[in-house]
């Protein structure tokens, strides 16, 4: 699984990071996150606001830190 992290690097984008991480360690799901700050390349997923959440591609969130618990019902 991959999952990225859409934004500039601020401290939501860390939290939200590090939420990311913490639900599929708790989904025993084996994930690589990578954090996207080029912002044409975030436009490109269609994410206005950032911190944006992507896994495989789909866009499940922007403009808000999810809970780790929140992540993991996505996941």
């Amino acid at each position: 699984m991959i999952i990225k992290i859409l934004g500039s690097g601020c401290k939501k984008c860390v939290t939200l990071g590090a939420n990311a991480k913490a639900a599929a360690e708790a989904a025993g799901k084996e994930a690589e996150i990578i954090k996207v700050t080029d912002f044409a390349e975030i436009a490109a997923y269609g994410v206005i606001s950032t911190p944006g959440l992507v896994v495989d591609e789909k866009v499940l969130s922007a403009g808000k830190v999810l809970s780790a618990d929140e992540i993991g019902r996505l996941l």
